[in-house]
């Protein structure tokens, strides 16, 4: 059986978010777990899950939903864990969810992890280009607005980079500028006040 720390050094892991402002408690940090090496040194679905333990489960693909919406990652399942250390991860071939942490998120935030995780399939560790398929899909599958972009950004906003990740802020800029690309300047312009839950950066403990 794999122990925690060889789950987790397979070839480098990178962050959606990795330390949020200098001072944060633990509790405020996040990572998010993206397998950077070939598929053969992976972890399989199999060993994530008999280390992850019981409170974690498989949902197959195509079988999971969003908040009522329908999502898929091509043919790849997603393992729910509440213990994970971030909203959410990918190895390939799988995607992970962290329903504790989610569950105060609004439903486009939600769906912009899931994609973003997603893309890590498609595009590798890359964090923005991440981001980017998660905004494109948005796009294309009708569920990102101006307002829902916003709401990621306020997400976000708050999480500082590192070598691999630009500040929040930056990242922000580059999404809102793919996404002005990509609805041709006719995008409904973000309201003021906006009261969802994408609002803090995860829901209270």
């Amino acid at each position: 059986m794999l122990n925690g720390r060889e789950i987790y050094r397979f070839a480098g892991v990178c962050a959606l978010a990795l330390a949020i402002c200098a001072g944060a408690s633990d509790e405020s940090r996040a990572q998010e777990f993206v397998y950077r090496g070939g598929a053969a040194n992976g972890p399989t679905i199999e060993q994530y899950l008999e280390q992850a333990g019981p409170s974690s489960s498989l949902i197959a693909h195509g079988a999971l939903t969003i908040d009522g919406k329908s999502v898929n990652c091509g043919k790849r399942p997603t393992v729910l864990n509440p213990n994970f250390d971030s909203w959410g991860g990918a190895f390939p071939g799988f995607l992970i969810l962290n329903t504790k942490k989610i569950s105060g998120l609004n439903t486009q935030v939600k769906l912009y992890i899931y994609s973003h995780e997603c893309g890590h399939q498609f595009i590798g560790a890359d964090e923005m280009k991440a981001d980017l398929f998660a905004v494109r899909r948005g796009v294309k599958w009708g569920w990102l607005d101006a307002q829902g972009l916003e709401d990621i950004c306020v997400f976000i906003s708050k999480l500082k980079g590192d070598a691999v990740h630009p500040p929040g802020p930056k990242r922000c800029d580059v999404m809102r500028e793919y996404y002005r690309k990509l609805a041709g300047g006719s995008g409904q312009r973000a309201t003021s006040g906006s009261t969802s839950g994408a609002q803090t950066l995860g829901p209270s403990n």
